[in-house]
């Protein structure tokens, strides 16, 4: 949930991409006030905005450095290039439980046509340090910081960028783009869903939407760790027994579902209490075989337990431990209730119902997008098969309730084979569909394949994967490199039942039905 999610635009600019001439050939849009007159207040409708400070950086790409407050609490910077920017706003997601402005980037590799996007980060309205993290005492007694975490504070920092954008050129943006990974992912699909006209295009990356079981699976794999010489042990096990599985012997599992590996198989290397504890992490925590979340951890994904489930010299503390810690403690349970601990919490429907009335403000589940479709927003979910922080089979349940498993002329969900969360797995560790999102929302040609790479450890391509639209799958077409894209075509998917039954159902909101 803390690994910084990077948009690369690669060869976006080419008209031949699908870029709209009308956005890409229309004059560009220069400053017409100075950036130190950006420092003052807007009063933004329900965001009210005190600038601190606007500076002018120079550099590969001069910008204007907006940096302020809105109100209570919301930390955000805004850059706006001062000779190249061509009309685009882009906005980041934070993860975690955010506290820090991840600085925003601006998109690599564009070209002169696209030129440099207004981009923006916010904390979500409240201040941690790098040091902890995962600190939530911010929100044990705050509601209102709570809420701006939830739901508010992207919302808000749209609004807020946008007039300052429509102040510094003088106008608003021609087109809106959001993209997030984790929470991030979270706050994109919320987006979708509450503020449908924000924006243009959106990708929800492994979206944390499911908040309210989340933690409790956090806590369940943190319960349930083994060492980290048993899980390289468990890996090389469970690949050998399921990578070829997809049809294809190239140390990766495509779908982790075709797996059926059994830990028994590694007894007396592994003790009782391990083979047990395997056994809990894939299943996914549940009471009386009411399941808890609709997911478990992914067969290929072991490697990432190392520092998921385990410390690490990094974080001081396992993610998944510090993450359901310190959100039990002072996070999830409304204000005034009793809390819970990692050490306490309790596995059961009961439980999961207390952090309902709370959670539900951030869960981002509503099966309406109707408004998003209407108004031409475009949606790219992404999810990595070996994501341990947030299992990819809850993605695909909700994709499976949003669209009835069709293919919707709004919207394209993308499971990437292996990745972990975010980014990084055992072959493919990089995954980025901004370029063909723009493409899509500005040229009208939406996405049919977005190519994913794997990186060796000196940052050399070392593999480059075709990913479909789900349920399509890349297939070998029995000639060449298999870690060329090029030598992969289309398929049909395995034929896995995606929707998955579990305790919160009634989560969903649905008030009609969607249209395809």
């Amino acid at each position: 949930m803390f690994r910084k999610f990077l948009v690369s635009c690669v060869v976006l600019a080419t008209v031949g991409a699908g870029i709209a001439p009308a956005v890409a050939g229309e004059s560009r849009p220069r400053p017409v006030r100075s950036c130190a007159d950006l420092v003052r207040t807007f009063d933004v409708p329900d965001a009210r905005t005190r600038v601190a400070s606007a500076t002018v950086v120079t550099g590969a790409t001069e910008f204007c450095d907006v940096r302020g407050t809105i109100e209570p609490n919301i930390g955000f910077q805004l850059k706006l290039p001062t000779r190249t920017y061509q009309g685009r706003y882009l906005q980041y997601g934070c993860g975690g439980f955010c506290g820090i402005i991840g600085d925003p980037a601006f998109p690599q590799g564009c070209g002169p046509s696209f030129g440099d996007a207004a981009v923006a980060a916010t904390d979500d309205g409240h201040q941690v340090s790098l040091e902890n993290g995962f600190d939530t005492t911010w929100a044990a007694n705050n509601q209102k910081a709570r809420d701006d975490l939830f739901f508010r504070a992207p919302h808000a920092l749209s609004k807020v960028s946008k007039h300052i954008i429509a102040k510094f050129y003088g106008k608003a943006p021609k087109k809106s783009y959001f993209t997030g990974c984790s929470n991030g992912g979270r706050e994109a699909l919320l987006l979708a869903q509450r503020y449908p006209h924000d924006f243009d295009g959106i990708i929800a990356a492994a979206p944390a939407a499911y908040y309210t079981a989340l933690i409790g699976y956090e806590a369940w794999i943190a319960r349930n760790t083994i060492p980290n010489d048993k899980i390289f042990l468990l890996h090389g096990a469970v690949m050998k027994a399921c990578d070829g599985l997809d049809g294809l012997v190239d140390g990766q599992i495509d779908d982790p579902r075709l797996c059926e590996f059994d830990p028994a198989t590694l007894a007396g290397q592994l003790t009782d209490d391990e083979i047990a504890r395997v056994r809990r992490l894939y299943a996914g925590p549940s009471d009386r075989g009411t399941r808890l979340y609709p997911g478990g951890q992914a067969y290929g994904s072991e490697l990432s337990w190392t520092f998921w489930l385990n410390p690490t010299p990094e974080f001081g503390q396992a993610i998944a431990a510090g993450l359901a810690d310190n959100a039990l403690k002072h996070l999830v349970y409304p204000i005034g209730q009793p809390h819970s601990s990692l050490a306490t919490f309790e596995f059961t429907v009961r439980e999961f119902r207390r952090l309902v009335s709370e959670t539900v403000k951030a869960n981002a589940l509503s099966l309406d997008l109707r408004e998003f479709r209407r108004s031409g927003g475009k949606l790219v979910i992404w999810h990595g098969a070996g994501d341990q922080g947030i299992p990819f089979e809850g993605t695909l349940d909700y994709w499976q309730r949003l669209t009835g498993g069709r293919t919707p002329d709004w919207a394209r969900l993308f499971v990437v084979p292996s990745m972990w969360h975010c980014a990084g797995g055992d072959t493919l560790t990089e995954f980025d569909p901004f370029r063909e999102l723009v493409s899509w929302v500005e040229g009208g040609r939406a996405p049919f394949r977005v190519i994913a790479s794997g990186r060796d450890q000196a940052g050399n391509v070392v593999r480059t994967r075709p990913v479909f639209p789900y349920p399509l799958r890349a297939k070998y077409d029995g000639s060449g490199s298999v870690d060329d894209a090029a030598n992969f075509v289309a398929a049909p998917g395995f034929g896995f039942s995606d929707r998955i039954r579990w305790a919160g159902e009634d989560l969903y909101y649905r008030p009609g039905p969607v249209a395809p």
